[in-house]
């Protein structure tokens, strides 16, 4: 962590010198897990050890399921019946790594909301930020692609919509389509694409985390009060944090364990129920489900992507500034892309001077509204477009747009936050007592 002075590694024999000075790897891990760390942080900090896990989980399980996995439209559905019934644990193989993308993916919703909650984007962790939301549309795009392997039909006729999106794209979108296709169909190249990405997009995916954990331990971690540890001298920082290891590593392992039971109970007693049936009905180019919808985790987008038809009136503008080259399916996309990016954007958008929301009393109720508009979107994103659903996801999207690019900026100016602690140290003993130890 740049610039608060704390103890480095320090090699005492004769084999850690001669290592240290050729190669600083045990330094480099004994400065990680040693890492002066904000000693007030609350049960919201564990879901990065719960992502590293899943992290590792699904390139474990995958590469395994590669090894008995046909890329093949003829034989790729044959091929997942083969590792579910006649692979040595492939059934469960395969119910691990399904059921863990949705354990990644509700641990980085979590993660990402903290975040917001926190203000973990604010200065100087912005690139920090960045560098998470790319994270999260590597994950989407795997999980994407690894969705269309088992063949299914909701495989089949999911990389048929979402492929269709980039077709709207004025002018260039029927070859971005026919790129990611493979040709002018979904068919056996678009098959091998996906999965060689998705086999690849996971070490990326690795690349980019450490990228992220070396950014937030340049910058230092965020805590629940939003205020920076003491860099003055090393007492200070003493008194401000504890060394990751053992408090916090401990903390995370105990939490980790928790909630393993929970997503081992589900792997073993109700593994499919995430999943949609139609998934085991190979796909047939021929036969349409009636209702199309992606896994659970896209839902929300999906139904951002949804809610923009031709009778809204902001569609309606767009296509007539447009002189009609923006219509309702590419207003869609870009309020689909455009969600993410206002994410993304959230750095630049507040305003505010408090980094925590702990401290911020109009803006906790705003936040409040905008999980439970994430809640609805997802819900609302399964449902078919018609009666009330579209409206439902309509004013969820125009919520959630209205959050990020009007509450913000305006928060920063009109609300009058509460009084912070002066340092972490403060705020730790108000919670805990200025006597309590800290492993206790």
């Amino acid at each position: 962590m740049a610039g608060i002075p704390h103890d480095h590694y320090e090699p005492k024999t004769g084999i850690e010198k001669w290592i240290h000075s050729r190669l600083p790897i045990v330094g480099l891990l004994y400065d990680t897990i040693m890492i002066p760390t904000p000693k007030n942080l609350n049960w919201w900090w564990i879901w990065g050890i719960v992502l590293a896990f899943c992290l590792v989980l699904q390139i474990v399980t995958g590469i395994v399921l590669a090894m008995h996995y046909t890329p093949h439209v003829s034989l790729a559905f044959a091929s997942v019946e083969h590792i579910m019934r006649d692979v040595n644990s492939g059934y469960m193989m395969r119910y691990l790594h399904a059921n863990g993308a949705s354990l990644f993916f509700l641990a980085v919703y979590i993660h990402i909301f903290r975040g917001l909650y926190y203000g973990s984007y604010k200065a100087p962790r912005e690139i920090t930020w960045i560098i998470g939301m790319i994270i999260y549309l590597c994950m989407m795009g795997t999980a994407f692609m690894g969705y269309v392997l088992p063949w299914g039909q909701m495989s089949f006729w999911g990389a048929t919509v979402i492929t269709g999106l980039f077709g709207a794209i004025p002018g260039i979108g029927p070859d971005i389509q026919a790129w990611l296709l493979g040709g002018p169909a979904v068919d056996n190249a678009t098959l091998n694409r996906f999965f060689s990405l998705h086999y690849l997009l996971p070490f990326v995916i690795a690349a980019l985390v450490v990228v992220h954990i070396w950014a937030f331990h340049t910058t230092g971690n965020n805590n629940p009060t939003g205020v920076d540890v003491r860099r003055t001298s090393k007492a200070d920082v003493e008194k401000d944090t504890l060394p990751f290891w053992p408090y916090f590593v401990i903390k995370d392992l105990f939490a980790l364990a928790l909630i393993l039971l929970v997503f081992f109970a589900v792997v073993g007693f109700m593994p499919n129920y995430l999943g949609h049936p139609d998934n085991y009905i190979q796909a047939d180019p021929l036969v349409t489900p009636v209702h199309i919808v992606p896994e659970w985790y896209f839902l929300p987008f999906y139904a951002i992507l949804r809610a923009f038809t031709s009778d809204v009136w902001v569609v309606m503008f767009a296509h007539w500034i447009t002189f009609g080259i923006v219509d309702a399916k590419f207003f869609g996309v870009i309020a689909m892309f455009g969600a993410i990016i206002a994410m993304a954007l959230a750095p630049w958008l507040d305003t505010s001077s408090v980094r925590s929301g702990r401290y911020r009393p109009m803006f906790k109720w705003w936040f409040l509204l905008l999980c439970l508009d994430f809640v609805v979107l997802t819900w609302v994103g399964a449902m078919p477009t018609e009666g009330i659903y579209p409206y439902i996801a309509l004013i969820g999207s125009t919520y959630w747009f209205g959050y990020f690019f009007v509450v913000l900026p305006l928060l920063g100016v009109i609300e009058k936050p509460l009084p912070q602690p002066a340092t972490i140290e403060e705020d730790y003993n108000a919670h805990y007592g200025a006597k309590s130890h800290p492993a206790e």
